[in-house]
């Protein structure tokens, strides 16, 4: 499967950008799409997952109740949709795709990965 991100901008802080990651290729019902953020200096992580049914998803507890993932599946697209933006979000976003539960937060877990989207949100 090939992943494409896009979406990422410049944004003011208190403002929203949606992300999104187009995906191409097989695509099995099992598999979980994930959202990932490196900020400049910082290791990879986890920032949410969802089954590609779309029933389950999981967050970090950082972005609860601000971001939410989904997908749309006849468009084979996996969005992350960003409100109430902090500067502390200011990373480069990746999307990737794995086998599982959306419980695995590891970036070593997901073998499929696309480019990054850079997200800035200015204080």
């Amino acid at each position: 499967v090939q992943l494409q991100a896009s979406g990422g901008g410049l944004v003011q802080a208190g403002g929203s950008l949606t992300l999104s990651c187009a995906l191409s290729g097989p695509i099995f019902s099992s598999w979980v799409m994930g959202w990932f953020r490196q900020a400049p200096g910082k290791e990879r992580e986890f920032v949410a997952a969802i089954a590609w049914s779309g029933r389950t998803t999981s967050y970090v507890e950082s972005v609860k109740g601000r971001f939410t993932i989904s997908v749309d599946n006849t468009e084979n697209t996996l969005y992350l949709r960003m409100n109430s933006l902090k500067p502390e979000d200011t990373a480069v976003y990746y999307c990737a795709a794995r086998e599982g539960s959306v419980h695995y937060r590891g970036v070593k877990s997901y073998p499929n990965w696309g480019q990054g989207t850079l997200v800035t949100v200015s204080s």
